[in-house]
């Protein structure tokens, strides 16, 4: 009998713990950004990428300013700080160098708000205030449930009716993925608006679990050249819309093309589990994947 690897059991929790997520927002709101709020949203890898996704949500929704930075990125001097009512620090371990560096260097300049799975980390010491996502942790290495969990809740937050979203997840579990996707040789995914950040997110996780080439584009941005890889054997992930004319140029490539079915973060939940899937053919432990660690912690 074949056992279940660890990452994936993890894949298969997201819909009990993306309703446990509306569940518990009224316990998080007074902690989480006020309507108004200039924001600045930092985090590292994937939950860089969940900070895109956030702050164009955010903004498109009328709520505030929101900008989204890599955490080694953000523009720290000039008066960072007095450009934001509030940092949002992204970080499921508590431990990464380059958010423990940023909220450090803000501090008692502008409020500050972590999200993460570990409490009993450095993340305490520099974050006023904690959003405890400690049910939605991983054993592994690579992140799946915690960063759709954690948008599940910031998106409830920002008034979206999600209440669909654990049902949508259900479905992304049980719906055979494409041959022609587990066999690519490539695959290049697109988003539009917020869904360019689970797009990234996406082409990360196959990397990650898979060690396997991928891209990311806006969906319009896919034309102006990286359309010039796409032929037989490769393939293109939509997660998003696409503009007018983009499948039928994608489909003359002979480019196998998937298109959104569900919600973003639903399709990342299929995303997810292409990556086990490449990772197991290519017999890759997708439990211990090469060159990475659960947390980077960089020395002095």
């Amino acid at each position: 009998m074949t056992v279940a690897s660890q990452t994936s059991v993890e894949i298969a929790s997201q819909p009990a713990l993306w309703q446990r997520a509306l569940d518990l927002l009224p316990s998080f709101t007074d902690l989480l950004p006020r309507t108004g709020e200039r924001v600045a949203v930092v985090g590292c890898g994937t939950s860089w990428f969940m900070a895109q996704a956030y702050a164009a949500l955010r903004e498109g929704a009328g709520l505030g300013e929101t900008d989204a930075f890599a955490a080694s990125e953000a523009p720290l001097g000039a008066g960072f700080a007095r450009r934001y009512d509030r940092v949002l620090a992204l970080t499921r371990s508590g431990t990464t160098t380059e958010v423990l560096a940023l909220l450090d260097a803000v501090r008692g300049q502008v409020a500050t708000t972590a999200i993460t799975a570990d409490p009993n980390t450095p993340i305490a010491d520099l974050a006023q205030d904690l959003v405890v996502l400690d049910w939605a942790d991983e054993r592994s290495v690579v992140q799946t449930r915690f960063p759709t969990s954690q948008m599940v809740l910031l998106r409830a937050h920002l008034g979206e009716d999600v209440s669909g979203l654990p049902a949508q997840a259900a479905q992304a579990l049980e719906q055979p993925l494409d041959k022609e996707l587990v066999e690519a040789e490539q695959v290049s995914f697109l988003g539009r608006g917020w869904s360019y950040g689970i797009a990234r997110e996406a082409a990360l996780k196959v990397r990650e679990t898979a060690a396997w080439w991928t891209e990311s584009y806006p969906a319009m941005e896919y034309r102006h050249g990286p359309i010039s890889v796409a032929r037989p054997g490769r393939a293109v992930w939509s997660l998003g819309p696409l503009p007018d004319g983009l499948a039928e140029q994608v489909r003359a490539t002979g480019a196998h093309l998937v298109t959104a079915r569900h919600d973003p973060l639903a399709e990342l939940v299929k995303v997810q589990r292409l990556g086990v899937a490449l990772a197991e053919r290519l017999g890759r432990d997708v439990d211990n994947p090469q060159h990475l660690t659960r947390s980077v912690v960089l020395s002095s």
